[in-house]
């Protein structure tokens, strides 16, 4: 696929026009179409083929055109025209969290900054403060915006490793007749950021396997190719290592490359006091092979319950696994609904009715839309008077609806002060409301703390969205004394939020720890923009798996009836 590559670029495009001072018009049609490229599930490729580029919300005959000039190319004429006289280091320093277009223009006039090696030695000697919009808060962010650059340097955020392992890995089953390959690693264990990804594979022809992984449609480069050995990079330039095993070995080798190190330690140390070696190639008794074939074997050896991967950070589950008592990981088939779903309404890409269409074809029974409040005017948020008439919409939409309900709801803003963008009069009207900051990051960490809780004090309110307001690798989370908050929840009743989207998933797992042994109701919101989007309910349910929650500790595992009984008690 495609996608990643044109949705990189372009919102490249809509940057180095934004830096040259264009036309605004034509940098946020660039940035639309990049959204919505980046959104889609299906590859773009396909659609072209099928004529039906036109047909995708955002993107016109222009810029369809482009589309499939890329993809016939390879490249587009309009790019390269666009970047005359912006050099590659310019266009790098963009990259960076806290330095956009505008800032870098300025720096660039002003200062004369085309490297970025050029950037932090004026960052260090002083010389940008003074500067229009240079304060020491700005500086200190470009700061730590160049750290978390640097940190994300051939890391992966999950959501986007995600697909492209289970792509290959469901291709490779499919042309090798082997259901022993699994992707191991940090993602097998489903953290939020990965390195490369990683395959592990068995079966009687080990050659075809290798030769399959070679010659998938994603490959662009093979970088090197053995009798059981082979990476490629694939569309988008991430890397994908295979590692073909012998059969009496895949449960070993899986759990062994599964990790996490610490993990592996400690069970390596329970194994030695048992005078047990524990290996890649199988678990022994002196020379004696005792386990290897299966993974549970590699634990049930040690006298072990089987850890799910995602505990296998080293954080008590070995404990808890020789007494017994690991947590029956809440699944994704038992997840009843989605908590937070954009339309159409604000900066949505889709209908109520497209959102219902799709959220029953996954099974579920409920949908809540969650639109923007009006302080959101950049997402183009409802007054009173539009969230009335999207009201009655869902009123009309619920009365054809069998089984399955449509619950009115907002993503309602929590102001600088601790007010609500809606007053409580136009809450009660609704189903499910979600409270959320999208605005005065800055703020010291008394007055966010104080923030929030005045809006957790709210009757109306049921959930906190994306509690720490962190962005993966562009924004940290804002100061805030997160304890402080979850016991507020505790004490009035209210559910925090998984925010699947790939860019946030936040709560992060600690903190649904942490969430669950104070009796904390956590809920899994995907954030949805666009139907394509409605998939990360996956990530989120790994999040709330990382953080040992179990179906009876999620929300969205509720049944409608169990649901809207439960919003009532939460008021």
């Amino acid at each position: 696929m495609k996608n990643k590559e044109l949705a990189d670029l372009f919102e490249k495009m809509a940057d180095i026009l934004e830096f040259k001072g264009e036309n605004p018009f034509k940098i946020s049609a660039y940035r639309k179409a990049s959204r919505v490229i980046g959104d889609l599930t299906q590859d773009i490729e396909e659609i072209a083929e099928q004529g039906e580029l036109k047909n995708i919300s955002g993107i016109g005959e222009g810029m369809a055109q482009k589309i499939v000039e890329y993809l016939k190319t390879g490249k587009i004429s309009k790019f390269e025209e666009v970047r005359k006289g912006v050099s590659d280091e310019l266009i790098a320093i963009m990259d960076i969290p806290g330095v956009g277009p505008k800032t870098l223009s300025m720096l660039h006039k002003e200062k004369g900054i085309g490297s970025l090696s050029q950037l932090e030695k004026a960052l260090e000697d002083g010389s940008l403060m003074g500067l229009f919009g240079m304060g020491e808060k700005k500086i200190e962010n470009i700061k730590r915006g160049i750290q978390l650059l640097k940190q994300s340097k051939g890391r992966m955020n999950l959501g986007l490793a995600f697909p492209v392992a289970k792509q290959i890995v469901e291709t490779l089953r499919h042309k090798t007749g082997s259901k022993k390959i699994e992707w191991a690693g940090s993602l097998r264990r489903m953290k939020e950021n990965i390195g490369d990804i990683d395959i592990l594979a068995t079966g009687p022809d080990q050659e075809k396997i290798v030769q399959a992984f070679t010659h998938l449609p994603e490959v662009k480069e093979v970088l090197a190719s053995g009798e059981t050995k082979a990476s490629i990079i694939v569309e988008g330039g991430t890397q994908v290592d295979l590692r073909v095993v012998e059969e009496d070995s895949y449960g070993a080798a899986l759990q062994y490359f599964t990790g996490s190190k610490g993990h592996n330690i400690h069970l390596r140390g329970i194994a030695k006091a048992k005078g047990i070696k524990i290996n890649e190639y199988g678990v022994f008794k002196g020379k004696k092979k005792i386990a290897g074939k299966e993974e549970k074997d590699v634990y049930r050896v040690l006298g072990m319950d089987w850890i799910d991967p995602e505990l296998r950070e080293d954080r008590g589950e070995i404990e808890a696994s020789q007494k017994g008592r690991l947590p029956k990981l809440v699944q994704e088939s038992e997840i009843k609904g989605d908590l937070h779903v954009h339309s159409k309404w604000s900066d949505g890409a889709s209908s109520i009715e497209e959102i219902a269409r799709v959220a029953q074809d996954r099974g579920y029974q409920y949908v809540a839309i969650c639109d923007h409040s009006k302080f959101l005017k950049i997402a183009h948020g409802l007054d009173e008077s539009r969230l009335v008439k999207q009201i009655e919409e869902i009123d009309r939409l619920n009365e054809k609806l069998k089984g399955f309900q449509i619950l009115k709801g907002t993503e309602v803003d929590i102001l600088a002060d601790g007010k609500l963008d809606f007053p409580d009069k136009m809450l009660e009207k609704l189903d499910f409301v979600v409270a959320a900051i999208h605005s005065g990051f800055k703020q010291d960490k008394g007055k966010m703390t104080k923030r929030i809780i005045r809006a957790l004090e709210n009757p109306c309110i049921h959930i906190l969205a994306h509690p720490s307001g962190r962005l993966l690798g562009a924004r940290d989370p804002y100061e805030v004394e997160i304890e402080e908050l979850m016991e507020t929840a505790k004490k009035y009743g209210k559910a925090l939020e998984i925010n699947a989207y790939f860019e946030r998933l936040d709560l992060d797992d600690i903190h649904c720890r942490k969430a669950k042994e104070m009796g904390i109701q956590v809920g899994i919101g995907t954030d949805a923009h666009h139907l394509d989007q409605m998939w990360m309910i996956s990530l989120g349910v790994a999040v709330a798996r990382r953080g040992w929650l179990e179906a009876k500790d999620v929300l969205n595992t509720l049944s409608l009836k169990e649901i809207l009984k439960w919003r009532h008690q939460s008021r």
